[in-house]
């Protein structure tokens, strides 16, 4: 198992918290994260048909014949259980004494918001992070195979080729997954609706055209995303409230959360591609955008991301607060650095009119330096 950043987050919350809970895509090691930091805990899938239907059936006793606690995998097929580990928790006052992991957002967090409010803390496990590559040496010093087989943990653990893996994860999240959640009656439409979202990454939020181009209403397009999200395979990142004297664009931006699933799904099958490929802007991009939420996330942080972009077309790729100031981060996917890319961040600078951080600018190189007032890193470095 290549270590997570998340442990140290999980170990903290569990000093402090009777219920822990990890949410994130499938597969994107949840469960063994879990029991890696809760080794001494009983392990129970409500995936197993018996222990689902001895939960639902006699939720009290399913409960407390787990005296020392437990890990409770996949705990949204039986979201009553929920209320009554509220009064189990409260009787028994340990702190850490469940962990829940689930890969249904919308429906493990009503859950927990209606039952379990000041008792849980939450750890939200997307796929590997860079730095976690980095860590355990399996960081591709190439930018091109890097975007390509993303970072799902399956991909580095075993001997598996990437167009192999995320055909069947992409078949078994529409067939399971999808018929869970919303009644999709053409499979083939859905699908074909996820590739469009894919070729639309990094870009601003049009459900009407996005309905139009896969044959569906707004509503329903709205509706989908809506499962996509809650199945953590897109974001919306919403725009930045401050206008500093500017008309602003108040559309989000869509990006998926793994760029590997995002070059499935656009179609490309070899790293090589990539190079040349009409989509490496938006690929790199996403990348960038979906490592900086896992570091945020690994730390059981909200993203608390955004982008700044006004009617006239200026426009900042990622800003967020500090107690510094603003951060903005600009994302190129050229390996050489132009002094082009220092355009949009100076004027940024002069609209923004007081004390900021100086800008990064993120490109798909490898040396690190600062220059003319930006610091400039390349994508594999540790620091951003």
């Amino acid at each position: 198992m290549i270590p997570r950043r998340a442990a140290q987050t999980l170990k903290r919350l569990a000093k402090g918290f009777p219920v822990i809970a990890v949410t994130g895509p499938r597969q994107s090691g949840k469960t063994t994260l879990a029991k890696t930091v809760f080794c001494d805990k009983t392990y129970v899938s409500l995936e197993n048909p018996d222990e689902l239907e001895f939960a639902e059936s006699d939720p009290r006793r399913f409960l407390q014949r787990l005296g020392d606690g437990a890990i409770l995998d996949e705990v949204q097929r039986c979201p009553s259980l929920l209320s009554w580990l509220q009064g189990l928790v409260d009787e028994r006052g340990r702190m850490g004494n469940f962990v829940l992991t689930g890969s249904a957002q919308f429906e493990l967090m009503s859950g927990m918001t209606q039952s379990l409010a000041g008792r849980v803390g939450r750890v939200e496990l997307l796929p590997l992070s860079r730095s976690e590559l980095v860590d355990a040496e399996k960081l591709s010093l190439s930018l091109e195979t890097t975007l390509y087989c993303g970072g799902y943990p399956a991909l580095y653990d075993r001997d598996l080729a990437p167009e192999d893996w995320f055909a069947n994860y992409v078949s078994t999240y529409l067939e399971r997954d999808v018929r869970q959640l919303i009644a999709v009656r053409d499979l083939t439409q859905f699908q074909r609706f996820v590739k469009m979202c894919a070729a639309r990454s990094g870009q601003m939020l049009n459900l009407a055209a996005l309905g139009v181009d896969c044959g569906i209403s707004a509503v329903t397009a709205r509706q989908w995303l809506t499962v996509l999200e809650a199945s953590y395979l897109v974001m919306r990142l919403p725009p930045y409230y401050r206008n500093f004297g500017k008309r602003l664009v108040k559309t989000p931006k869509l990006y998926f959360l793994d760029v590997g699933l995002m070059a499935w799904l656009l179609g490309i099958r070899h790293a090589a591609a990539i190079e040349t490929h009409a989509s490496r802007g938006a690929l790199f991009e996403t990348f960038v955008v979906s490592e900086l939420v896992k570091q945020r996330f690994n730390a059981g942080r909200p993203h608390d991301l955004y982008f700044w972009r006004d009617n006239i077309g200026h426009e900042v790729d990622v800003l967020y607060e500090t107690p510094q100031g603003l951060q903005a981060i600009e994302i190129k996917s050229g390996s050489t650095f132009s002094s082009d890319w220092l355009v949009s961040v100076r004027k940024w600078q002069q609209f923004v009119g007081e004390a900021t951080l100086p800008p990064v600018i993120v490109y798909g190189g490898h040396q690190s330096y600062d220059r003319e007032s930006c610091r400039v890193r390349g994508w594999s470095e540790q620091d951003w």
